[in-house]
């Protein structure tokens, strides 16, 4: 669980280094055609029988793809990997308390919040546009959980996150067309961006899921805590992005509040 959380943050520390040549949105359009290579071979979802309640929400997961992760990429591009990811994080801290009417949950909720006012300490210079990007990566990522839950019940095996990822992908192909005809995917950028789907999304999905073979699924929850965490080092290491103290304690704060929000919620089911 530890190994895949540190691939996903170096995977998308490498892809930043392919955004002077093909953006954000390039590095997204690549990333899900790496995804669809490697899932579709596994899972052979067969689409002609899928039926419309099995269609739309694997279509809503394929947008829900591409908006995360383009949300997340532009995040990170404008107000570097650490504070990005751990905006994205409130979104899995969102499902966690919602619904909940606990006082520790009460608690949790308005922790997080003060976590992200110490983090982003707003102001007149602060980067709203990508503040925005980073929560609209977190409401897609609470909406990717909700999904794969129902279509967990409606599709076996791999399929719903195969043929999901061949929708992102048919989505972005324009993105990669353009890019082709305008001479600028280079080798490199391609390069950073194919290492950005493996490390981001293969070996995370397929360590995951050996993981949650093993251990129950409160600890899978707490472990995920370290994802801002190593966030933060992977931009610090591979990106140079030095963060004030103020941001690695609003940081500490959510990874805080998710550990106890997990651990609360296991200990009631």
């Amino acid at each position: 669980m530890v190994g895949a959380a540190a691939s996903n943050q170096t995977g998308a520390a490498v892809g930043a280094h392919a955004f002077d040549a093909i953006g954000p949105s390039g590095v997204v359009a690549v990333r899900q055609f790496v995804a669809a290579a490697v899932l579709l071979p596994v899972a052979r979802p067969d689409p002609r029988r899928f039926t419309w309640a099995q269609w739309w929400p694997t279509i809503l997961l394929g947008v829900v793809f591409v908006t995360m992760n383009l949300g997340l990429y532009t995040a990170i591009d404008r107000i570097g990997l650490g504070l990005a990811v751990t905006l994205e994080f409130l979104g899995p801290l969102a499902v966690a308390l919602a619904g909940s009417r606990s006082r520790l949950d009460l608690l949790c909720a308005a922790g997080a919040g003060a976590g992200v006012y110490v983090l982003v300490l707003p102001s007149g210079s602060s980067d709203w546009t990508g503040i925005g990007c980073g929560v609209l990566a977190a409401c897609c990522w609470a909406s990717y959980i909700l999904l794969n839950r129902l279509l967990g019940r409606r599709l076996p095996g791999l399929q719903a996150p195969a043929a999901a990822t061949s929708v992102a992908a048919v989505l972005t192909l324009p993105v990669v067309v353009t890019l082709i005809v305008q001479g600028r995917m280079t080798g490199a950028a391609l390069l950073y961006a194919v290492a950005a789907g493996i490390l981001a999304s293969v070996i995370p999905y397929a360590a995951d899921l050996v993981a949650l073979r093993r251990v129950p699924a409160r600890y899978f929850g707490v472990v995920m805590s370290v994802h801002p965490v190593f966030a933060a080092l992977a931009g610090l290491i591979l990106l140079g992005q030095v963060l004030a103290l103020h941001e690695w304690l609003g940081i500490l704060v959510v990874v805080a509040v998710n550990v106890a929000a997990v651990r609360d919620n296991a200990g009631r089911e």
